[in-house]
Parts: structure tokens; sequence; C-alpha cells
């Protein structure tokens, strides 16, 4: 693994930038990734999952927008959590909420319910106004997040291997009839 101080960041874009030279980061450290690269490949199992900008993979591959709703305490009880709700859905359509709290509601928001940033930002001021709500942060899919989207589809492509393997020993068990009694500690062993 791979830290780069601040200091060192500046550093090192100051030495490519500018220049026909380049390197090869490898990191799990998407902020290093961000702070230091112009482009950026994500690797699931020993394949270039995709490659390309920072803004352009989270663009494509970013699950839209995360937006965030602080309430103030006085305003948290459940009937006006409901009108704001309805509010946010009608700005965003096809937000989902993912998580709920007294005082924190967190969507997520897709990509076509933003047509644009300043209309967005627009309409979550009004709201703000209207519902007196103390903050909200609206922002895109990071890089971190699409790097965990990936590195979720690796261990489901994991979890389906070792399930063929389990089944697939199972089968052979059952083809190959009952086992004596005296073989099945090494057969147990063998799994």
């Amino acid at each position: 693994m791979v830290f780069i101080m601040y200091d060192h960041r500046r550093a090192i874009r100051a030495a490519f930038k500018d220049r026909q030279r380049g390197a090869v980061l490898t990191t799990h450290y998407m902020e290093e990734a961000e702070a230091v690269c112009d482009r950026v490949a994500i690797v699931v199992s020993g394949k270039i999952r995709c490659i390309g900008s920072i803004q352009h993979l989270k663009g494509k591959y970013g699950r839209g927008y995360s937006l965030e709703v602080k309430l103030r305490e006085e305003q948290a009880g459940l009937q006006q959590v409901a009108l704001l709700h309805e509010e946010l859905l009608r700005i965003f359509p096809h937000a989902a909420r993912q998580e709920s709290f007294v005082t924190l509601m967190v969507y997520r928001v897709p990509m076509e319910d933003v047509g644009s940033l300043a209309d967005s930002f627009a309409q979550l001021e009004s709201a703000k106004q209207t519902f007196s709500f103390e903050e909200y942060n609206f922002s895109q899919s990071t890089l971190e997040q699409v790097f965990l989207e990936f590195a979720k589809e690796q261990e489901n492509e994991e979890d389906d291997v070792g399930s063929l393997s389990t089944s697939f020993r199972w089968q052979r068990l059952h083809q190959e009839g009952p086992v004596p009694q005296s073989q099945t500690d090494s057969v147990v062993q063998q799994l």
C-alpha cells in the first residue's frame, strides 16, 4: 500500500504536468487516486473493468447523487418529515430514501432526476426556506462509491464460485452413494 503525504501529492503532479511522462500507481485508496491521477482504471478479478477520467467514471458508473437533509430538532416531527419527504419526491421523483433518523434524511437520487444542478440547488434552497431545515448536502457519487460497487461485483463472483464448488461436491457425494461410517471422517476432511 502506498500513502502519499499531502505535500508530496503536489510535487508528484508537478513532476508529471506538461511533460511526456507517466506513472502507474496501484492503490485501494480512491482519495489518493483522485489527488494524483488524471485517469483511473478499476481492476476486478485481474481484469480492467473500467478506465477513464475520474469525472467520466463517476458519471458512467456512479449511482447518481446523494442527498442528505439535516432537520432542526424542533422540526423533526412525523408530520413535518412526511411533508418534507413529499416535497423531495416532487423535486426528485425517483429518489429513494436510504436512511432516516430523527434529524437526518438520506436519499439516493438517480442522474435522470437531476436536469441541471442549478435548478436542483434552487429547488432545494426553496424547500429549505419552506421547511426550515438546518442544512443539506447534495453531492455526486464519489470515486470510492464507484470502486465499492465494482468490489461488490467481485464478491458476488466469488460467492457464485463458492456455491458452484459446494454444489459440485454435493453432487459428487450424492452420485457415489452412501458413504460407509468408517469413511465419513475422510470425506468431511476433503470438503
